[in-house]
């Protein structure tokens, strides 16, 4: 059980590693990967991804001291969790029309 259980969240994290890459690889070589005119805006939209990673890890962290969860393994799947948020994130404000984006 504890083998499992180390390696659920391994597994886990690589399927939301292998999806998101994937999705933007595929979006890269269309070329309508998401572009801002505005400097902050591209800045905003380029730190979505990193900030979710780290807003999951703190999540993970918080939730790892006060459950009897294995805190390697609540830091690895906050860390993908926030991932794919981030992706998600970056999906929907890419789409959105910002001031100057005509």
């Amino acid at each position: 059980m504890g083998f499992v259980m180390a390696i659920v969240p391994v597994l886990i994290a690589g399927g939301v590693a292998v999806f998101v890459i994937g999705s933007l690889k595929h979006k890269y070589n269309q070329g309508n990967l998401g572009r801002k005119k505005s400097k902050g805006a591209q800045v905003l939209l380029d730190s979505f991804i990193p900030m979710g990673m780290l807003l999951g890890c703190t999540v993970g962290i918080i939730l790892g001291m006060f459950f009897s969860i294995s805190l390697l393994s609540t830091v690895s799947l906050g860390a993908s969790i926030g991932y794919l948020a981030g992706y998600f994130a970056y999906e929907i404000y890419s789409k959105e029309k910002t001031v100057g984006d005509g």
